[in-house]
């Protein structure tokens, strides 16, 4: 079981336990294959729900309170937006770590396009290992940044349904749906 460490060790502005987000991270982590430490830093002093990788050596992810706060019950942790969160920043660690995967620029480099597919591809795996997901709010995400089309829509699919991608396949749907965008004028 890999080792989890999550900071603030003590909560000043929100109801967290360091525990249960260890508990979830930890499940995720090792049914997700990821066999090395992770540190999960959570910014308490914000309720914006922004959370992103800042590094993989150690693999350290860095969270705003609000992804992982109970929406009808602020300051509340949610383990479903724990295991939410998590669940695409661990997939897309792992995709990062995986040599076959392929070599994937730093995320500040990725364009919505390619970040929104990319998202489409891991909550997908992410959903077909039993979590709740909201399988509609991403294919919209998806549609926004690709297009509302049958080309768009099926691409989607592949994402979704796929596994053993590349990033190179990633990078060959947003080829795809960009070609059948019409730009906005």
């Amino acid at each position: 079981m890999p080792d989890i460490t999550v900071t603030p060790e003590t909560w000043q502005f929100v109801d967290f336990d360091g525990q249960r987000i260890v508990t979830v991270a930890s499940r995720l982590a090792e049914t997700i294959g990821l066999d090395r430490p992770v540190r999960i830093e959570v910014d308490e002093t914000t309720p914006l729900g922004r959370a992103w990788m800042l590094s993989l050596d150690p693999l350290t992810l860095a969270v705003e309170s609000g992804a992982f706060e109970d929406p009808k019950r602020p300051r509340q942790l949610s383990e479903r937006h724990v295991a939410d969160v998590l669940g695409l920043l661990l997939f897309r660690a792992r995709d990062r770590l995986d040599p076959d995967f392929g070599e994937v620029p730093p995320d500040d480099d990725l364009n919505l396009a390619q970040s929104t597919a990319w998202d489409a591809y891991a909550v997908g795996r992410f959903a077909r290992l039993g979590y709740p997901v909201q399988r509609q709010r991403r294919l919209y995400h998806f549609r926004n940044r690709h297009g509302f089309s049958d080309v768009g829509d099926a691409a989607f699919e592949r994402l979704w349904s796929g596994d053993g991608l590349r990033w190179a396949d990633i990078l060959a749907v947003c080829e795809e749906t960009a070609a059948v965008r019409t730009p906005v004028a």
